[in-house]
């Protein structure tokens, strides 16, 4: 594995950040809406931006990690009516707290990242649904577009030229449902946050039912760095099928635990170094690499894998939304995961009687093994239940509740099995 020190690599998005520097005239003296400017001074075509995004190898920074330029190219352009630009964030996914630095540190990336998308796809008005427990944030992206309307970052004709757009902020109110793009849109139009059957997907029949595309906060704030690097340059930064680089939120039993930019395909052990490695000098014992609904890994496959999509796939899990649980040698993995049922169970929106009621097993099952009432075929029906939930759902909350869960039993049996013989934790140092 290539170390990170060796690719002398600084971050993009992060950089040169203090906490205080976030106003237009901040951005635009790091180089920022020169990349608006330039396709719209240019004359480059949408076709020439899509394209760039696609030789970007720029994945979805949310959690699915479809590739941008493609999600871009199916947005029909020459569609009559309105159209709608979405950015997602509504960061609901515990150990993610990204996206929420870029709004409160660098507001004025995913505006214009926004811009881009918007001119791209022949688009006129955006919305950014921002999550409902970062008041503070909302605040400052308002400021922030205050700021750009102002220097006709946004509005009618953009920097004098034909290109008009129009964008908005929108208060989400702390639904982990709503992550899921369409129930987000669902409660942009006031309604209940439910997720949609699909088909029709979003790029048809979205906002209002009309054609939209929804990508991540990261996402949109990337795309100024990938025209003014080039696609092909700004996927030389990370991995062939993994371009760019990726914001991860390193959280848990780690020494300085916060938000670290590093090329996409970096070893997990060198992110691990940048957070300061393991704190009080603890063994790591176990990883989730993505966020709480992604598989637990161990700790030692682990320390063998590299931060990006398809390494985490072929350990066995997915790199989701980059947040990165780190659980050393003293965390219990029964109690663990009893946190990680309890959240699904309460944010389980109800819809899908899989998700409604096995939610609700899973977490007084797993209730009742921590707790020393655990019975002998306890782990091959939470295996059963999981089963009968994932896939089986109209959104993927049914599979983050699942998913945790079989990997939970599959590295980490013993530990089960010890609290259903013993009716005790098998780490004696667990607080």
């Amino acid at each position: 594995m290539t170390s990170l020190h060796s690719r002398h690599i600084k971050p993009l998005i992060l950089a040169g950040l203090d906490g205080k520097n976030w106003h237009l005239q901040d951005y635009i003296a790091r180089g920022g809406y020169s990349a608006l400017r330039r396709i719209l001074e240019e004359g480059i075509t949408p076709e020439q931006v899509i394209a760039e995004l696609k030789a970007s190898s720029l994945r979805g920074r949310g959690g699915a990690g479809f590739p941008t330029g493609l999600k871009w190219s199916f947005m029909p352009r020459q569609f009559p009516g309105q159209k709608y630009l979405v950015c997602n964030s509504d960061e609901g996914e515990p150990g993610t707290f990204k996206d929420r630095d870029i709004i409160r540190y660098n507001p004025h990336a995913l505006i214009e990242g926004m811009a881009i998308g918007a001119y791209a796809m022949g688009i006129t008005v955006g919305y950014n649904y921002i999550h409902g427990e970062i008041w503070a944030d909302y605040d400052r992206f308002e400021e922030a577009l205050e700021e750009a309307r102002a220097a006709n970052c946004l509005g009618d004709k953009i920097m004098g030229s034909e290109f008009t757009f129009e964008l908005h902020a929108f208060h989400g109110y702390g639904a982990y449902i709503c992550g899921e793009e369409t129930a987000l849109l669902e409660s942009l139009e006031g309604k209940k946050g439910q997720p949609r059957f699909k088909p029709p997907f979003p790029a048809s029949f979205g906002l209002y039912g009309k054609p939209t595309t929804i990508n991540n906060t990261e996402t949109f704030a990337a795309v100024p760095f990938v025209i003014n690097m080039g696609g092909e340059a700004y996927a030389k930064l990370g991995k062939p099928n993994n371009g760019g680089t990726k914001i991860f939120s390193m959280s848990g039993d780690v020494a300085l635990p916060g938000n670290y930019e590093v090329p996409m395909g970096t070893p997990f052990a060198d992110l691990l170094a940048l957070a300061g490695g393991m704190r009080d000098g603890k063994k790591i014992k176990a990883v989730i690499p993505g966020g709480s609904s992604m598989p637990v890994l161990t700790g030692e496959v682990m320390m063998a894998t590299d931060m990006d999509y398809d390494s985490i796939a072929k350990a066995g899990s997915m790199l989701g939304s980059g947040a990165v649980i780190v659980m050393d040698e003293t965390r219990c993995m029964v109690k663990s995961l009893l946190r990680l049922a309890y959240f699904y169970y309460e944010e389980s929106c109800g819809q899908c009687t899989p998700c409604r009621e096995g939610t609700g097993w899973l977490y007084r099952m797993i209730h009742r093994i921590e707790h020393g009432q655990g019975r002998a075929d306890d782990i091959d029906m939470l295996n059963s239940i999981a089963d009968n939930i994932q896939g089986r759902t109209i959104c993927a909350l049914g599979d983050a509740a699942a998913m945790p869960v079989r990997a939970m039993i599959k590295n980490f049996r013993e530990e089960f099995e010890y609290h259903i013989e013993h009716k005790h934790c098998l780490v004696p140092a667990y607080i």
